[in-house]
C-alpha cells in the first residue's frame, strides 16, 4: 500500500489535511492535528510519504491517537517512510506522536528532512522500540536531515536491530527516543552511557536516548 498524507497550516484557519491510504488526520484543535491509522500500515512493502507544511507566522501541533506498528508481510519484511517537514518565517511545529513500534521479523526505514525558515521554530521527537512484549528480531534504520535555509543543520543517521553494524543480541539498544529542537541554546549534556544532548553548530540541539525499552517521559538536562 501506498500512504500519501499532506498537512498545510497557515495563519488564522484550520490546517488543510489531504489523505489517501492508511493514514489521516483529524482537527482536535485550532492549531492541532492528530494522526489516524485508517488501515493497516506499514506492512512490508509499504510506503508512506507524509509531508507537513507550516506557512509563515502559523503554529501546529501533530499528535497521533496510539502507535504505529510496523509489521512483516508475506512477501517483504521491509516497510518505508518518508516525512518532509517545512516550517516557515516566523513559523512554529510541535511534532510528537506515539511510538513506532517494530514487530519482530519486520525492518523499517525512515528518512526524515527538515527545512527551516528565518525565525522558525521547532520540536521534532521521534521514538522507535523495536519488538512487541516478548518479541526479538525487527530492524530500523533513521536517517534525518535538517537545514536551516542553505546552510545544514543536521545529517544523522542511526540504525537498531537485527542486520545492524551495531546488533548484539546480549546487550544492544532496542529502543530510541530522540528529539531536535531549534533554536536551542541549552549547553551539552550526558546522562551516562545512553542518554545525550548535543548543541548544533547552526543552532538548536539534537537529544537521543537507548535502551532496551522506551521509558516514561523524562526530562532530558
Amino acid at each position: 500500500m501506498r500512504t500519501e498524507l499532506s498537512i498545510v497550516a497557515a495563519p488564522d484557519r484550520l490546517p488543510r489535511i489531504d489523505a489517501v491510504g492508511g493514514l489521516a488526520g483529524r482537527h482536535t484543535g485550532a492549531d492541532t492535528v492528530h494522526l489516524i491509522g485508517t488501515a493497516a500500515t506499514p506492512l512490508g512493502g509499504d510506503e508512506l510519504d507524509v509531508r507537513v507544511v507550516v506557512l509563515p507566522g502559523a503554529r501546529l501541533v501533530v499528535r497521533s491517537v496510539a502507535a504505529t506498528i510496523a509489521l512483516p508481510s508475506t512477501t517483504s519484511p521491509v516497510s518505508s517512510a518518508r516525512w518532509h517537514f517545512e516550517v516557515g518565517a516566523e513559523a512554529e511545529l510541535d511534532f510528537d506522536p506515539e511510538p513506532t513500534i517494530v514487530a519482530g521479523g519486520a525492518h523499517h526505514h525512515a528518512v526524515t528532512t527538515v527545512v527551516l525558515g528565518p525565525g522558525a521554530r521547532l520540536r521534532l521527537r521521534e521514538r522507535i522500540q523495536l519488538g512487541r512484549s516478548g518479541e526479538d528480531g525487527g530492524g530500523w534504520r533513521g536517517d534525518l536531515i535538517a537545514d536551516v535555509g542553505e546552510l545544514p543543520l543536521l545529517r544523522h543517521r542511526l540504525e537498531l536491530g537485527a542486520g545492524t553494524s551495531a546488533d548484539d543480541r546480549l546487550s544492544a539498544a532496542r529502543a530510541l527516543d530522540s528529539e531536535l529542537r531549534y533554536p536551542d541554546d541549552r549547553p551539552a549534556w550526558s546522562g551516562g552511557l545512553d542518554a545525550v544532548r548535543l548543541p548544533l553548530a547552526a543552532g538548536g540541539s539534537l537529544a537521543t536516548r537507548t535502551s532496551a525499552r522506551l521509558h516514561a517521559p523524562v526530562a532530558v538536562g
